[in-house]
């Protein structure tokens, strides 16, 4: 490299624009490879989508036999509940199975379908919800309409009061659930349908089997309540024991009292008899 004295105007320019074309370079194949490995994963997802539907179908037909698994696990999912009314609780008990189809090419959507035994809210067998990307490739939603039963259009009632769960999160009155399935505004960021997909689904137990956060705290309450109780009960032994000790200390007191007083006696009768101090 030449001295700084020496080097022609502009040429610490001309070595950092090489520079730059040169990692420009090295990006684009950087880039390659990341596209490479994006098609390589999407192969491998695709391939182990297919084998997992077995299970999941197994895992299905045996949640079937627990009564309400699917509200008990979104009501203790701590996004979904947030969603959840009353009216919505009530009308998720009647939901028996939920399915999450991903579409054979991943990249192009998925499918979240819905179950329901008869119900007093609405006649649909199952609702869906379906994502995709439209020919321009643009995020777009559909799904069914919901036949609601004469009075019970949930979505159209405002102030459902809060579930339990949703108290805990939040202040102000949700919407219905429901709306959910009318609401197709930005299926490129569906947030309750991502949850339902990529956080429920593969996994429903865990949330299942989500303890009532509100009887842990409470059985924790009963233990303190219990200790104090313990330790009022130590405490008071201990004054007790004190008092007794102290009452110890005053019948002691008065049978020295007692004793010194008959000495003393005994003594001035002895003295006064010429027996004392006794004859060696």
């Amino acid at each position: 490299m030449l001295p700084k004295f020496f080097r022609p105007k502009g040429f610490e320019t001309n070595l950092q624009q090489e520079a730059i074309e040169h990692i420009d370079e090295v990006q684009n194949e950087i880039d390659r490879l990341n596209e490479q490995a994006s098609e390589e994963i999407l192969k491998v997802e695709q391939k182990y989508n297919k084998l997992r539907q077995p299970f999941f179908q197994k895992r299905s037909e045996i949640i079937a036999k627990i009564p309400n698994f699917w509200v008990t696990t979104f009501v203790n999912h701590p996004q979904v509940s947030a969603l959840l009314g009353e009216e919505d609780e009530e009308a998720l008990h009647y939901l028996s199975r939920v399915e999450v189809t991903e579409f054979e090419d991943i990249k192009s959507g998925y499918r979240i379908d819905f179950y329901f035994d008869e119900n007093p809210y609405f006649e649909n067998k199952a609702l869906s919800k379906e994502f995709n990307v439209n020919e321009s490739g643009d995020p777009v939603s559909k799904s069914s309409e919901i036949k609601w039963k004469a009075g019970k259009d949930l979505t159209k009632r405002t102030g459902q009061t809060p579930n339990k769960a949703g108290k805990k999160r939040q202040h102000e009155e949700p919407e219905s659930f429901f709306t959910w399935f009318t609401d197709h505004s930005d299926a490129g960021a569906d947030e309750l349908g991502e949850v339902i997909k990529d956080d429920i689904w593969p996994n429903p137990l865990q949330y299942y089997l989500v303890p009532d956060m509100e009887d842990e705290e409470g059985d924790g309450d009963d233990d303190d309540e219990e200790e104090e109780g313990l330790e009022d009960i130590d405490e008071g032994e201990e004054e007790e024991g004190e008092d007794e000790d102290e009452d110890g200390d005053g019948e002691d007191g008065e049978v020295r009292k007692g004793v010194q007083w008959v000495l003393r006696t005994v003594f001035m009768k002895l003295q006064s008899m010429s027996l004392w101090p006794p004859l060696c």
